[in-house]
């Protein structure tokens, strides 16, 4: 089972520079041993990428997510977050959407930084103050705001994180049917779902309701996937499609508004950095150890150490659909 939150790179949507990753000055080598074992100690749990500051990065899509959600968030009533990780992607869109201004669309601060930039601490959505010609009223938060999570950890993390800004936070299986009630809410959200279930989205969605997520996309990071595991079939590298998610929306009855995707550089500047990528994001390399992988692990050290950052390139799709 997928148990970490949905990002299936060091991250795409915060702190990390929108550009192509700047390479970042080689630091004095450190050994293979030493740099192993410090990857294989961090936890998985949450979607804190800070671990990667200076170790890897990715650009990010052009339409940072978090902050367009908030834009979402802003006008909804009911509001579901399906497999929320640690909850960091809906508190950054519920801080902006309920800051006193509106701040012009720039990237989300929630995933491994290229260049040091910390994500604003969640402030609790709520009344705002009466409007003055120095105070611009903030949007009014959603009346409801749930999510779900799948692994307990992230359950808890969640949790702890969103409870104070008043989401409730509902533990239930990523295969299972969602646990609410026939047109519950008017915006269903996600981050990186293991996958969508659009009969489940569908269903719980009222007529007029959006469905406003990011996708991972096919063959995404498989220069590394390939580099432990040799060359993948048509099938596999072609799965998370987004026609092929575009047609299965379509037949659970939602109309799709707007579907783009990107293709973005992602850069590994070390060993330890790919062993916690590898650990956190399980499904890449199913049953990952540093024991099973020693040999691979150590050419790919050798390879880092004289010719310089690993690159590989993640894909990312934007979903708007519409309930009818």
């Amino acid at each position: 089972m997928v148990h970490n939150g949905r990002s299936e790179s060091p991250g795409d949507d915060g702190s990390a520079s929108a550009r192509t990753p700047a390479r970042t000055p080689r630091r004095a080598s450190r050994s293979f041993d030493d740099l192993v074992a410090e990857g294989a100690a961090v936890p998985t749990d949450g979607w804190d990428f800070s671990w990667f500051e200076g170790r890897a990065a990715e650009a990010r899509p052009s339409w940072g997510y978090a902050r367009a959600m908030a834009g979402r968030l802003a006008r909804a009533d009911a509001v579901l977050d399906v497999q929320t990780g640690g909850g960091e992607v809906l508190a950054e869109a519920l801080t902006h959407a309920a800051a006193p201004t509106t701040a012009p669309s720039t990237p989300d601060p929630t995933a491994v930084p290229s260049t040091p930039a910390p994500t604003a601490a969640p402030s609790t959505p709520g009344p705002t103050a009466p409007r003055t010609p120095s105070t611009p009223a903030a949007p009014a938060a959603p009346a409801l705001v749930v999510a779900t999570e799948g692994w307990g950890p992230n359950v808890r993390r969640a949790t702890r994180l969103l409870g104070p800004l008043g989401v409730a936070v509902v533990a239930s299986p990523e295969d299972a049917p969602l646990p609410f009630a026939d047109e519950a809410f008017d915006l269903v959200v996600s981050r990186h779902p293991v996958r969508p279930h659009w009969d489940e989205i569908a269903r719980v969605l009222r007529p007029g309701g959006r469905y406003f997520a990011q996708h991972v996309g096919p063959a995404s990071v498989f220069e590394l996937v390939e580099f432990f595991l040799g060359p993948q079939p048509d099938a596999v590298r072609s799965a998370r499609h987004p026609d092929r998610e575009r047609a299965d929306a379509e037949t659970a009855g939602l109309d799709v508004v707007e579907l783009r995707a990107e293709r973005l550089r992602m850069e590994f500047h070390d060993i330890g950095a790919v062993v916690h990528f590898l650990r956190k994001v399980v499904w890449m390399v199913p049953g990952f150890t540093v024991t099973e992988y020693e040999e691979r692990l150590r050419a790919l050290h050798a390879r880092i150490e004289s010719d310089g950052p690993f690159v590989a390139h993640s894909t990312r799709h934007l979903f708007d659909a519409r309930k009818p």
